[in-house]
């Protein structure tokens, strides 16, 4: 079997060896950016550059898309995977344009645009905060009225906190949107909702969920990348209220979306004033900001390489059996470092099962039966990291 793999950042090198363990041949478009790292060039046929349009990580369609021609007319592909939020449309779109099986444009839209998220799960009786498009007047007139502020002005196509903005009241709202000039209809307005945020990491085989797992931010990524801080996570109780709420409204939004075999990383906030669950954001992809190792910490699976045989499996036409699952806590707590290599070694606890190596960053992930111990430890190295290493841009 032969993947095309496309990629805008460094990541996915556990999805790239499986592949290649599996006898796959594995073909790799990504960006120039990312010429000089690390890709394990052992298990790649061949690796392709593009260079990036804007700070989006944009490229040119219409080239992708001739040169993919030019290149089918050697190769026979399989299958095409996008490894990241960014590649989710440039896959969907060369998949129709080849006809490749896997997700079509459509179905993408609901793992890529965060507008097609909320309007589809409106359709289905997810509970959402509540929204608005921003290219009428008129419904933007009507979101204001029900939502005097404060709310958030989100892009719909920008990956993690990138590109959102608070707003507090009805005037700075309209300055927000007339600020965005020709491009507002790239984004949404949405309600704030207070609360904690919660995010489940799935594999999905057949339109059903094999393998979950619950976790609840510490500080989200929207706080830290706008206000700075340390970023942290940890797995919630299992088999509680939580853990059972969030796995069934999971579901529930990847059956509506018409996921069919993929990793995903989906997005809940739980409302501080009602305690109910309302759905943010999914995507068809490995959660970032290393979650994925966090989630292996905890449950022995390790999502890329799940995620590759899955694909291999359906290409192939064989059957998948998911690994044995463990049930341990586990929790992350990374942060931007004003040290170029920062030295962790002072942090010697037992529970320690992983150390971040990248410039500029610090980041530990832990793991214990005992949650308890896993929160104490997330909050003593928070506190530590902020006052000995911490740096924000």
């Amino acid at each position: 079997m032969t993947f095309l793999c496309i990629s805008n950042y460094f990541k996915g090198m556990d999805f790239l060896r499986t592949c290649f363990d599996a006898s796959c041949k594995v073909y790799l478009v990504t960006s120039e950016k990312t010429r000089e790292e690390n890709w394990p060039k052992e298990c790649i046929e061949d690796i392709f550059f593009v260079e990036d349009i804007g700070e989006q990580g944009d490229w040119d369609m219409e080239a992708l898309t001739r040169g993919t021609a030019y290149f089918l007319r050697q190769v026979r592909v399989d299958r095409i995977v996008a490894l990241d939020d960014f590649d989710v449309e440039k896959a969907a779109h060369l998949r129709e344009e080849f006809r490749i099986p896997g997700m079509g444009t459509t179905t993408g839209r609901y793992f890529r645009d965060k507008l097609a998220m909320r309007v589809k799960a409106r359709e289905d009786g997810i509970p959402i905060p509540d929204f608005s498009n921003t290219f009428n007047d008129a419904d933007l007139n009507d979101f204001i009225d029900r939502n005097p502020g404060p709310c958030v002005v989100k892009p719909r196509s920008a990956a993690a906190a990138a590109g959102i903005t608070k707003v507090k009241d009805q005037q700075s709202y309209w300055e927000t949107i007339h600020g965005l000039g020709d491009d507002r209809h790239r984004y949404l307005v949405e309600a704030f909702k207070p609360g904690e945020v919660y995010h489940v990491d799935s594999l999905t085989l057949d339109g059903k969920v094999i393998f979950s797992r619950v976790s609840r931010y510490i500080s989200t990524p929207m706080e830290v990348a706008q206000g700075g801080g340390v970023f942290r996570s940890h797995t919630v109780p299992f088999g509680g209220d939580e853990d059972i709420a969030l796995q069934a409204l999971n579901e529930k939004v990847l059956k509506a979306f018409g996921m069919n075999f993929s990793a995903s990383h989906t997005e809940f906030i739980r409302s501080k004033e009602t305690g109910e669950y309302y759905f943010l954001e999914t995507s068809s992809r490995v959660g970032g900001a290393h979650l994925a190792e966090m989630v292996e910490a905890s449950s022995g699976i390790n999502l890329w390489n799940e995620w590759a045989k899955i694909e291999i499996s359906k290409a192939r036409g064989t059957d998948y059996k998911l690994p044995p699952v463990r049930n341990d806590h586990a929790g992350i707590v990374v942060s931007l470092s004003r040290f170029e290599h920062p030295d962790s070694s002072s942090f010697q606890d037992p529970e320690i099962v992983w150390r971040l190596d990248k410039p500029y960053h610090i980041g530990l992930i832990l793991q214990s039966p005992d949650r308890e111990k896993i929160l104490e430890l997330l909050d003593k190295y928070g506190n530590r990291i902020l006052s000995e290493f911490h740096a924000s841009v």
